[in-house]
């Protein structure tokens, strides 16, 4: 349903010095209605230009400081509204080169009422300067 919106337009850059990039970095929304407790995002799964992301090198930012995938699952006290980005950082020696890159998320979440995960995905070629 929100499945178009997860990957923010324009949002792709690279991140850390400029003439030696530490990774990139993109804006995500949450694919569900209502938001959602961090320790309820089970996965965040990074594609781009084809090449899976490692999990340990994924961190997430809703606003209140960066989580790696792993600390999101106890961070019980955090909350991913609806509507609001999240920045996402990929570590990532070098960054990615200028021009367009094809990025992809799926988001798999864990919603108290379903008896299975919410699984939302997007893809989006997007450039960097």
């Amino acid at each position: 349903m929100f499945d178009k919106y997860l990957i923010v337009d324009d949002s792709l850059r690279n991140v850390g010095p400029t003439d030696a990039p530490s990774g990139f970095a993109f804006e995500a929304k949450l694919g569900y209605y209502r938001g959602l407790g961090l320790s309820m995002v089970e996965a965040l799964d990074v594609t781009v230009d084809g090449e899976a992301i490692p999990r340990e090198a994924i961190r997430f930012d809703e606003g209140n400081g960066p989580l790696s995938l792993y600390e999101m699952e106890t961070a019980f006290d955090r909350r991913w509204p609806f509507g609001a980005s999240a920045t996402i950082t990929v570590a990532r020696s070098g960054g990615l080169t200028p021009g367009e890159h094809k990025l992809e998320l799926l988001q798999r979440l864990r919603v108290s009422y379903m008896p299975f995960p919410s699984i939302n995905s997007d893809a989006k070629t997007l450039t960097v300067a």
